[in-house]
């Protein structure tokens, strides 16, 4: 039998592609079960991979096959540098599943102006703005104040789970022309989520996959204050900082988990509660079902809540981390738990909800007005959104849409 045909493709133009998509060349010939020499050869121009190889090339890179038939790799955007991980967690690159995610954010937010653009709107430019320089509590405050969350209203958004909490602050977001978009591409254990600075129209990815509401929360409310401050970044929800990144990266990180807290969980308001009025000021231990009490009323993780008691001296630093690493090991044994459970099957996807969540309402509803004036065929919004064309009804009025 002959070789097969080989492409014609530029050797710098696979490197590219393998770089932008954060593999290794180690990595990548593993995911293609091809041994690292032979990848290397095509990267160095030695040899060529046949076309069929070429497309499982291009489908491990999130590239179209014609991009890897460029002459000359085009011009691109450097990864974020700022990347966070869970506590006790350790990855020294920001893995392909996040910089792929960062890529379709971009991508949806060029399709968002584009839209708003073909539709006539005007994309206000971001205006809430923060300086390092602040106090976390008066930024905390006043971003209160512009979304306009009151207590009386935070208090309305309690529910078991904090599903209700998180779906109020991100409608809150995207008034102020923020997109807001969830993932089930990366976990927690990669990243809590990232945000990506522009002037107009700049966006919040958040790890949706085994992540609870009420964490999403406090990252997405991290998040925010990233764009408050003009700077792009991956983030996780340590507090302290990390001592082998530079001091102002540090900086960064430490005052947008400040401001998170200050936000969701304020101060004279936290310690009002009954609950912690009558809590001994010098018994430093809080029991479970006093941070459960105290979490439900803002929406927000124990962690969160107990991070904030600590804050204001209501507990000790042992206490805090001790207990964090609690949770943090429970959370482990939970995940372990789950993932050992077999596979329920018939367990129906809410997918319309899902495409809400993934791109985010402003995005969605443009998508339908594009439809409905006859601009977008069923199909495409459909392929738009990952659905099947069936479920698009669902999505024209789903609850709390408006």
């Amino acid at each position: 039998m002959g070789s097969r045909l080989k492409a014609k493709i530029k050797p710098e133009v696979l490197h590219w592609a393998r770089e932008t998509a954060g593999y290794s060349v180690a990595s990548a010939a593993s995911a293609l079960k091809i041994k690292q020499e032979v990848l290397g050869g095509w990267e160095a121009g030695d040899d060529a991979p046949s076309i069929p190889k070429l497309r499982q090339l291009a489908e491990l890179y999130k590239r179209p096959l014609a991009v890897l038939y460029l002459p000359k790799p085009p011009m691109k955007f450097m990864p974020m540098r700022d990347f966070r991980r869970l506590p006790g967690t350790a990855m020294p690159v920001v893995p392909p599943s996040i910089i792929i995610e960062e890529r379709r954010a971009r991508q949806r937010r060029e399709l968002a102006i584009e839209l708003a653009a073909d539709l006539g709107d005007t994309v206000p430019e971001f205006t809430l703005v923060a300086s390092l320089d602040e106090d976390p509590e008066l930024v905390g405050a006043r971003l209160r104040e512009q979304l306009g969350v009151t207590t009386q209203k935070q208090r309305g958004w309690r529910d078991a789970e904090g599903r209700e909490a998180l779906r109020a602050w991100i409608e809150l977001i995207e008034a102020k022309g923020v997109l807001v978009f969830q993932s089930d591409k990366f976990t927690s254990e990669d990243a809590s989520g990232f945000a990506i600075w522009e002037p107009v129209a700049p966006a919040i990815v958040i790890a949706r996959k085994s992540t609870p509401p009420r964490r999403r929360t406090f990252s997405l409310l991290h998040e925010l204050a990233h764009l408050l401050v003009r700077a792009s970044g991956l983030s996780d929800l340590e507090i302290e900082g990390d001592a082998r990144r530079p001091p102002e990266e540090q900086r960064i990180e430490v005052f947008c988990n400040a401001v998170a807290a200050a936000t969701l969980i304020p101060r004279d308001d936290l310690l009002a509660q009954q609950v912690v009025k009558v809590h001994p000021q010098d018994v430093a231990e809080w029991t479970d079902m006093e941070l459960v009490e105290l979490a439900k009323s803002y929406g927000v993780s124990q962690e969160a809540i107990l991070r904030r008691l600590m804050t204001f001296r209501r507990t000790t630093v042992r206490f805090y981390q001790a207990t964090r690493q609690r949770y943090f090991e429970e959370w482990v044994k939970f995940r372990e738990r789950q993932k050992a459970l077999p596979k329920e099957k018939g367990i129906p996807r809410n997918m319309p909800q899902e495409a809400l969540s993934t791109l985010g309402r402003p995005l969605v509803r443009m998508l339908l007005e594009r439809y409905h004036q006859d601009r977008l065929s069923l199909s495409e919004v459909a392929g738009y959104l990952g659905l099947k064309v069936k479920h698009i009804g669902k999505v024209r009025r789903p609850p709390n849409f408006e």
